[in-house]
């Protein structure tokens, strides 16, 4: 059963294109990481029922749930959103449906800051169709017991969003980052929904007080980015630093009067465009926008 779960994949039900695959691994205690369905979802697992942190792209929310009931048959109770995307919380509507259990009382809780029920009101927003949150929060953090152990959802306040949240499952000791982090691209800072290089330093350094590393700085904590692998808090460190980094460089261009084409011709980020995916220039031109608010 355990190799089953290592690897699952799943082929797409549009015909007979196969769509991506999705994979379902164990972390570690109650937690599982699924991915493959957009951004990366976490997914905690035990007797009184599934909690998902992001729901992924809508158009993968039925496998998506065919990768859950691999892991387990009982009812979806809590979705959090990490943060208002599409690739996070598209899947919410068919997911809600999918895992709710008839003989409840209510549907499944989505948790979420409120500002991620307030970017899917504006009229404008791209995702006004997914389904909103209906348990939000607008304190620093908001905590519950489930499964068996504690569950810590913290605001990290104008970092990748305005509406980013972090989910810390402490019994299991692993942290679900949503996009404050991606271990191998560039950060995506959203600066139309309220983001800011200096608020995405702030939640890595968040992450990094909440980690606990093993022996040699591996293993402990383990860390759910928004995309990409699993990691440790020492990949989180390595991430942080570039960001500070590039940043303070950009910083010291400002303050000798570049403008931004000056600023991204003279590549501040150079030394780290081979190892971390995206736009190194969009990722400059995010940081200068910032600085400059």
């Amino acid at each position: 059963m355990r190799a089953a779960l290592l690897a699952v994949a799943l082929l797409g039900r549009l015909g007979a294109q196969p769509a991506a695959e999705l994979h379902v691994l164990p972390v570690q205690g109650n937690v599982y990481l699924l991915t493959g369905a957009g951004g990366n979802i976490t997914v905690q697992a035990g007797r009184d029922g599934v909690l998902l942190v992001d729901t992924g792209l809508a158009a993968r929310a039925e496998d998506v749930m065919a990768a859950i009931r691999t892991v387990s048959k009982g009812p979806l109770r809590y979705i959090v959103n990490t943060h208002v995307h599409a690739d996070h919380t598209g899947g919410n509507e068919t997911l809600v449906k999918l895992g709710a259990n008839p003989d409840d009382p209510g549907p499944p809780r989505i948790i979420a800051h409120l500002a991620v029920q307030e970017r899917m009101a504006e009229p404008n927003s791209d995702v006004k169709g997914n389904l909103w949150p209906n348990d939000t929060y607008s304190t620093p953090f908001k905590d519950f017991f489930f499964n068996n152990e504690a569950v810590v959802v913290t605001h990290i306040p104008n970092a990748h969003t305005d509406g980013d949240s972090i989910v810390f499952f402490r019994r299991s000791d692993v942290l679900a980052t949503g996009d404050l982090f991606m271990p191998d691209r560039y950060p995506f800072i959203d600066l139309n929904h309220g983001g800011n290089v200096q608020g995405l330093i702030a939640g890595l350094n968040k992450i990094l007080e909440i980690t606990v590393p093993a022996k040699y700085q591996e293993g402990g904590t383990f860390v759910i980015p928004g995309h990409g692998r699993l990691c440790e808090e020492a990949d989180v460190v390595e991430y942080r630093d570039m960001v500070t980094i590039i940043r303070d460089r950009v910083q010291d261009l400002i303050r000798k009067g570049m403008s931004l084409d000056q600023v991204q011709a003279a590549k501040p980020s150079f030394d780290y465009d081979k190892q971390y995916a995206g736009d190194p220039n969009a990722f400059v031109e995010a940081i200068y926008k910032s600085l400059k608010k």
